[in-house]
């Protein structure tokens, strides 16, 4: 079955993928990104055995070539060596595109991963795409320092001739990284190249303001928070719910287990949600609520509300709860989500809407 580009950019939608060169900072640069946003880290070579496990030598032949040993490993051509590294990565794309599918239904994921720049193009949107690059000669070394290299560096060091066995990698890496290059400075893609005097925050601040990402808290009574929300609603263009959310916060009418969450970017409130027990629904058995979610017209377009909803629900399953509801007029949106829709339901005005469930 092939899925057509269209399909699989529309399933990706809640994907940022950090892609480059070898030691261009991918993996730093992805873990420094999660940990500032909350936002879940999937890093293809991690998963790499896992999928191996599932491939067979029909289908994934690159994925299940065995060498018996270091010697054998290192004592291909440099052709041969960089068309495996290559296969690898091309057979193992679909285990990763299916993976990503999944885990991004439920909330936004930074991938760390190998595409180049014609496969970024055709599965996923330029904002939501980063590469990172390393120019440099001496890929090796700095390859092997690492402590998640170990692995490799001691099996370099198996070799009958491990400066040999250097050698051919690194050439590997650099003329594979060369190509890369090359072509990602000419797609047109946002690109940064690892120099001294950039440090991961700094690249981590670049991919953060490229994609879009927020900062998400929840509101605490008194605080500037909570009176900055305030005003961001009393000026917001949602109209029908303005009064009651401005007033909600003001005489702060939340019970247990109930708060609102906030955007933040630049130090200013671009969006927001709330977990609530209750809604404009005479349904006292449906609860907990994902609602008011609202992001304001200049920060659209880089998955806020994915990031607030998926906030709002690691709230929710803290609290207890096994399963939150979105009650909405609007067919196809929280799908995308992860929320299937269960039924219509009619609200206090009398109007009927749309009631969406997800399982925490």
């Amino acid at each position: 079955m092939i899925f057509q580009d269209n399909v699989l950019k529309e399933y990706l939608r809640n994907v940022y993928f950090v892609s480059g060169t070898a030691c261009g900072g991918k993996s730093s640069v992805s873990k420094e990104l999660g940990r500032l946003y909350g936002l879940k880290v999937y890093d293809i070579d991690r998963e790499f055995q896992a999928h191996q496990a599932l491939s067979d030598k029909t289908h994934q032949p690159s994925m299940n070539r065995v060498f018996r040993n270091a010697d054998e490993f290192f004592g291909r051509t440099v052709e041969d060596y960089k068309n495996w590294l290559i296969g690898n990565t091309r057979e193992q794309l679909e285990f990763v595109l299916l993976d990503l599918i999944r885990l991004s239904r439920n909330a936004p994921v930074i991938c760390d991963c190998h595409l180049t720049a014609e496969e970024a193009s055709r599965l996923t949107d330029p904002s939501r795409v980063i590469f990172l690059i390393n120019e440099t000669d001496n890929i090796i070394e700095s390859y092997c320092a690492r402590p998640d290299h170990q692995d490799f560096g001691e099996f370099i060091e198996s070799a009958s001739d491990p400066e040999n066995a250097k050698r051919i990698c690194n050439e590997t890496l650099c003329e594979l990284s060369r190509q890369r290059i090359a072509e990602i400075k000419n797609s047109g893609f946002l690109y940064v190249q690892r120099c001294h005097d950039l440090t991961i925050q700094d690249t981590a601040a670049i991919a953060a303001e490229h994609f879009g990402l927020v900062h998400i808290y929840p509101v605490e009574k008194d605080t500037p928070l909570a009176e900055q929300l305030t005003e961001f609603v009393m000026n917001c263009s949602w109209l029908d719910v303005r009064e009651h959310i401005t007033e909600l916060l003001r005489s702060w009418s939340f019970g247990e287990n109930e708060t609102m969450f906030a955007a933040v970017k630049d130090n200013r409130i671009v969006g927001m949600a709330a977990l609530m027990m209750t809604d404009y629904y005479p349904l006292p058995e449906i609860y907990p609520y994902v609602t008011c979610i609202f992001v304001s017209e200049e920060a659209r377009g880089h998955s806020i509300s994915g990031q607030l909803i998926a906030h709002a629900n690691e709230y929710a399953k803290k609290m207890g709860f096994t399963r939150t509801y979105i009650p909405t007029d609007i067919a196809g949106l929280y799908e995308h989500y992860g929320y299937r829709y269960l039924r219509d339901i009619v609200n206090y005005g009398g109007g009927t809407d749309r009631l969406y469930a997800k399982e925490l």
